[in-house]
């Protein structure tokens, strides 16, 4: 009897749980033409089309332009009065890897123990069930690359879209690039927006809080020589012709030397930043910096050794207090002038990313252009990570990774995200928080 009360118990909890939840789900392929008319089309590349039509067939854009007449069996989509943009992307993120950061472990899958990690894949653990990613979805973000943290050599990002049952039909871009964290060359204790490029609770194997007496440079040093000695001991492996043993550490780097993948390097200090130039200069590397507060410092030398650039979080105080109280605000437009490829990001935990629109916002105000501001969170973006050819821009050819808003979505004030499409499939804007917002109106009877 005993037995029964309690299996009625768990099942009445389970219903109850699951009326809790979104009732959200995928869109399904959409096949046939779809046109998005009379809309003021913002391309991601710079130019802008007013009153414009975008065609788009089984889920690729065919074209854009404003001579193209629609079928009256075909799906139309008026945009008149609004702004119509391409999908924007997080170019670096924990998304579907950290639920609720601190208190439920169980939600958590983003740091591997170990230093040395090259073959960790992010995107085996990717939660496609996140009640995050709708409220990206609504903010117009459509795709991310998904990032491990933690150890020296954190392991393997891949790009994926926002609307999808399981990680294989979410992945987008498998296996993009190879994470490493740079030791820290100095103590920062107690300050935000600088950091040290080192993600949190890990900042003690590098140096960094390891003691008064501990001397940062030495240490780090001393971790860039590992760093060094590993990759020189897989290009040693890499060029044998054959191998008595197999050693996955080594062959899952490869893509590194073969220019399939990239080397992406958090790192925030100019040091660090040298640092990373170092291995372009021995290892042919083709590299990125993650976070690079700092790099305004160095962005003639960036654009010289055609390292690409992701600012991760302009809304912090600068990274020193030498700088300008300002100073990350206006780093984009440094970058821009010194002709440095770079992309906006959002990294900031309690708004959950969703502000990536209002970053490149004030970025505009600082010095940018909307456009240039909008291309860092699209075009700019998809180059980084190697998806230029097929999303990015509203261009012939590419996927129609497309948002429509009643407003600027640059603009916190007037940004309303209406309708978005992910190949051409119109995706759900429903998310938690809508619904609880929904909910708690009803409650107190307001209209």
């Amino acid at each position: 009897m005993k037995k029964i009360f309690l299996n009625i118990t768990a099942l009445l909890f389970l219903s109850a749980f699951a009326k809790a939840q979104e009732t959200v789900y995928p869109a399904k392929d959409f096949k046939g033409k779809l046109y998005i008319t009379n809309g003021t089309v913002h391309v991601g590349n710079g130019s802008v089309i007013e009153n414009a039509t975008i065609e788009v067939n089984n889920g690729k854009i065919v074209r854009v332009g404003t001579d193209i007449t629609t079928g009256k069996d075909d799906k139309v989509i008026d945009a008149k009065g609004k702004q119509v943009y391409p999908g924007l992307i997080l170019s670096s993120t924990d998304l579907g890897l950290k639920e609720i950061a601190n208190g439920v472990r169980g939600s958590n899958d983003y740091v591997e123990i170990g230093d040395l990690n090259p073959g960790v894949r992010s995107i085996v653990a990717y939660n496609t069930d996140s009640k995050v990613i709708g409220t990206l979805r609504a903010n117009g973000i459509l795709l991310a690359s998904i990032t491990p943290e933690g150890g020296e050599i954190s392991g393997t990002s891949s790009v994926v879209q926002l609307d999808a049952w399981n990680w294989e039909d979410a992945a987008y871009k498998y296996d993009n690039g190879i994470h490493i964290n740079m030791p820290s060359f100095i103590q920062r204790f107690g300050r935000r927006g600088g950091g040290g490029g080192i993600p949190a609770g890990i900042a003690g194997r590098f140096g960094a809080g390891a003691g008064a007496d501990a001397d940062p440079a030495k240490q780090a040093l001393e971790k860039l020589e590992e760093l060094k000695a590993f990759f020189r001991q897989a290009k040693a492996y890499l060029q044998e012709a054959s191998h008595k043993e197999t050693n996955l550490k080594f062959e899952a780097v490869k893509g590194l030397f073969d220019k399939k993948q990239k080397l992406f390097v958090h790192a925030d200090q100019v040091k660090q930043m040298l640092a990373a130039i170092d291995f372009i200069k021995e290892f042919g590397f083709d590299i990125t910096i993650i976070g690079a507060s700092e790099s305004f410092q160095i962005a003639d030398l960036l654009k010289a050794n055609n390292v690409s650039v992701i600012l991760n979080q302009e809304h912090a105080l600068p990274a020193t207090e030498d700088d300008d109280v300002d100073q990350p605000f206006k780093t984009p437009a440094a970058l821009q002038k010194a002709g440095v490829l770079f992309a906006l990001n959002d990294t900031h935990d309690e708004s959950r990313y969703r502000n990536l629109s209002y970053n490149a916002g004030t970025a505009a105000t600082y010095g940018l252009t909307k456009e240039q501001a909008l291309q860092a969170i699209t075009l700019n973006a998809a180059k980084i990570l190697g998806i230029d050819d097929k999303t990015g821009s509203l261009e012939a050819g590419k996927d129609a990774n497309i948002v429509v808003a009643d407003g600027d979505i640059l603009d916190m004030k007037s940004s309303n995200v209406v309708y978005a499409f992910i190949q051409g499939r119109q995706v759900s804007l429903d998310n938690k928080q809508k619904q609880l917002y929904e909910r708690y109106k009803y409650k107190y009877g307001i209209k």
